[in-house]
């Protein structure tokens, strides 16, 4: 069963996006309902930073426990998620929480068209929709690369390498012309073919716990940067 969605986030602007998304991406709205309400709001001083994402952030979190409780980050990845189902869920999971900063990964898994085709400026669209909102409510924006793929193992011969290329330079252009950070994964674990260098990963997609650690050096000086500013 699909539906059709369409999201009217009014700030200082509005953006209006329709897209179609399956009852999965609706469910997926309250997977952390439970946990937000928990954590509540920061504390005096507290500088919270929110990781959203899809399997890549929330594999993170149990492969590598002590970045996340060392630095009281919070995980807010979705296995599987597309941009547009991030999107979705981005005031329930990252403005509501009221974080300093937001680490915004997001992009394989539409070049890999988990919920149906896509085109590349679309995919950035989405993902330009969620640092706009983040930066009306004050959160500082932090894009990161998609991670290099050459191909995905659950759906074989889509040929995402190239594709990956091109989301990533709107994606750093966008960071560029607003200001935003922009954090590049990519060129550190990309090996010659395009793809995921073997010993930072599981599969084609995925990192393991060496991947992570490459990726934690990276990410944490640029929130370091960003939340000195």
């Amino acid at each position: 069963m699909r539906f059709f969605v369409f999201i009217v986030c009014a700030l200082n602007s509005q953006v209006i996006l329709s897209n179609y998304v399956t009852a999965q991406a609706l469910i997926n709205l309250n997977k952390y309902k439970e946990e937000n309400s928990r954590i509540g709001l920061p504390k005096e001083g507290e500088n919270r930073v929110v990781f959203m994402g899809n399997s890549i952030t929330e594999d993170w979190k149990s492969l590598s426990t002590n970045f996340f409780l060392d630095n009281n980050y919070v995980n807010r990845g979705i296995g599987g998620e597309t941009s547009t189902q991030m999107l979705l869920r981005f005031r329930s999971d990252v403005i509501n929480l009221k974080p300093s900063a937001v680490v915004i990964l997001a992009g394989i898994n539409d070049i890999a068209e988990n919920q149906g085709p896509i085109s590349i400026p679309d995919i950035a669209r989405n993902i330009f929709f969620m640092s706009q909102l983040a930066s009306e409510n004050n959160i500082k924006v932090i894009l990161c690369s998609v991670l290099p793929a050459y191909d995905f193992p659950w759906r074989p011969g889509l040929n995402p390498k190239d594709k990956v290329v091109s989301l990533n330079e709107l994606i750093k252009n966008h960071a560029l012309e607003n200001s935003f950070e922009y954090v590049d994964y990519f060129s550190s674990m990309v090996d010659e073919r395009k793809g995921l260098i073997k010993e930072y990963g599981n599969d084609e997609v995925h990192p393991n716990l060496e991947g992570y650690k490459v990726m934690e050096s990276i990410i944490q000086t640029s929130i370091n940067k960003v939340l000195n500013k």
